[in-house]
């Protein structure tokens, strides 16, 4: 079982992500900031980071330069409800920019191509 970490400061959003992602067979933890998120990551083996970027304390981009220099092939996925920081160049070393939405289709593919699954379901 793949197992995510979802980093992300408000709370209803990593309860939601945990519940959909737990239900596509994925094993999930989540932090409520880039420190807490570091922390288990130093504890723990993921296969995937759902980072968002604004966030109190550490921002995401900071947070993905420390989780990259730990484990450069580590794929992370930025989670922003700002689409501006596509333009910095720190966002170019994710290996997707999702914007938030209602509709996680978009981030539940993104996730799927990044850990080399199957798009389809049999």
């Amino acid at each position: 079982m793949k197992r995510l970490l979802v980093v992300d400061d408000e709370k209803h959003l990593r309860l939601l992500y945990k519940t959909e992602f737990e239900a596509d067979g994925y094993q999930v933890d989540v932090a409520a900031d880039a420190k807490e998120a570091l922390g288990l990551f130093e504890r723990e083996r993921y296969d995937l980071v759902v980072l968002d970027i604004r966030m109190p304390g550490m921002d995401g981009l900071e947070a993905l330069g420390k989780f990259l220099g730990r484990d450069n092939k580590l794929p992370v996925i930025i989670n922003s409800a700002y689409d501006s920081y596509k333009d910095n160049f720190m966002s170019w070393s994710a290996d997707s920019y999702v914007i938030k939405s209602s509709d996680l289709s978009e981030l539940k593919q993104k996730i799927k191509e990044a850990l080399g699954e199957s798009m389809f379901e049999f």
